[in-house]
């Protein structure tokens, strides 16, 4: 590989800056209501994770808005596990390593709620029932212990365009 590469946090420093004040303080360890909002209407969740020997996933899951993240508490919240592919690289992840990061989208929305914390799978909980889409109970979810939450803001969508219909090529790729 070629290039100048980066290899501390003074010389990364260096390059970007430093984050402004209100960025820097903008995480908080409780869910609020206007978080509460957001994860209300947002159907689709990256969930990013690491097995124990640091390998990583990102998966999205998604769910008719309003169902895809249930709030159990200030401090917890559980994302339900749908049939799929059934792979389950995540879980895998989470098995091993329970630190996750989410990524919460609401479309047409730049900006994007992120939740760190840590996750376990539960097969079955009395939240379940509250959970239900279309007839299914969710097969798994999977429960977060809030440990960092905070908005991003929405520079990479504006960036990307990606909610502007006119810049999509829906033959650009096969499917």
């Amino acid at each position: 590989m070629t290039g100048t590469q980066i290899t501390d946090v003074a010389e990364l420093e260096a390059v970007v800056g430093t984050p402004m004040k209100a960025a820097a303080e903008k995480v908080r360890t409780v869910l609020d209501p206007i978080d509460r909002m957001w994860l209300e209407h947002s159907p689709l969740c990256l969930i990013g994770t690491g097995d124990a020997g640091g390998n990583l996933d990102v998966s999205p899951k998604g769910d008719p808005a309003g169902h895809l993240a249930h709030v159990i508490d200030d401090h917890t919240l559980a994302i339900p596990e749908r049939p799929g592919n059934r792979r389950v690289d995540g879980y895998r992840n989470v098995l091993a390593n329970p630190h996750v990061g989410l990524i919460f989208l609401v479309p047409g929305r730049g900006d994007t709620l992120r939740i760190n914390g840590r996750a376990r799978l539960l097969r079955d909980a009395p939240y379940f029932d509250e959970m239900v889409v279309k007839g299914h109970r969710p097969i798994l979810a999977l429960e977060v212990a809030v440990e960092e939450i905070f908005y991003h803001c929405a520079k990479a969508f504006m960036r990307s365009k990606l909610w502007h219909p006119e810049t999509w090529d829906h033959e650009a790729l096969p499917s």
